[in-house]
């Protein structure tokens, strides 16, 4: 019955600007527009939805409540490191190893959080 996350929304201020920003830096393809609101799909086919936001975001710390941050799977981690450094991402660390897993942190242009993350095999 429940398949599962059909897309997450995300309230920017300029969606436009933030579903182009998608699609420059992490190669999504803007799929859908319609009344000033864009869906933005993965090549593993998830997506975003980008709506425009009514007022301003009063705090934006990894460990307040609510969605913190969007993680982005990359088959070559280094890879997607440089294609990032070379685009100029913001990072909010030096990237590092949990788990077994490699992780860097970094800000779209709304300044969402997210991560890219190379797991050596897929979660049970």
């Amino acid at each position: 019955m429940f398949k599962g996350l059909e897309h997450t929304a995300i309230a920017s201020p300029n969606p436009q600007r933030l579903a182009e920003w998608y699609r420059d830096h992490l190669e999504f393809r803007i799929n859908f527009e319609y009344a000033g609101n864009y869906f933005v799909r993965a090549a593993n086919g998830s997506m975003l939805e980008i709506i425009p936001s009514e007022g301003e975001r009063p705090s934006n710390k990894m460990k307040d409540e609510g969605i913190r941050h969007l993680a982005i799977d990359v088959d070559d981690f280094d890879a997607g490191l440089a294609i990032l450094k070379e685009k100029n991402v913001s990072f909010l660390g030096e990237p590092f190893n949990n788990q077994g897993n490699r992780l860097v942190f970094f800000t779209d242009c709304d300044g969402n959080i997210l991560h890219l993350i190379a797991r050596p095999a897929p979660l049970p």
